[in-house]
């Protein structure tokens, strides 16, 4: 088995979607102040993601949490969460969740 050693959700948008998105992005900030990193608020696809989208980078004790809130509270944005277990491919590939909608991953940028 391997261990986690931490966990990525991406908050995904478009252009339509982004001022929900900086809201969203605020409103989280304020419930969970200090307990995660925010990534930057990309307006283009980055890496895998094929939506623009922001990171919300945290630990496994954080995990049951957020992923609760989110389900809750993300609106019409969708949201992907994968572990970081040191093999990007698979943990983006294999042991991802989705809130919301899901989409295919260009999974060619993790070497898949």
């Amino acid at each position: 088995m391997t261990s986690i050693a931490s966990w990525h959700a991406h908050v995904y948008f478009d252009q339509a979607t982004r001022d929900a998105a900086w809201t969203l992005r605020e409103t989280i900030e304020a419930q969970f102040h200090g307990r995660f990193e925010m990534g930057r608020f990309h307006e283009r696809p980055v890496g895998p993601h094929p939506m623009w989208s922001y990171q919300l980078a945290f630990g496994p004790e954080l995990l049951a949490e957020l992923f609760a809130w989110l389900a809750l509270n993300h609106g019409a944005l969708d949201v992907f969460i994968h572990p970081n277990t040191g093999d990007a491919l698979r943990d983006h590939r294999d042991c991802a969740a989705w809130i919301g909608r899901s989409y295919p991953l260009n999974l060619a940028a993790l070497g898949g």
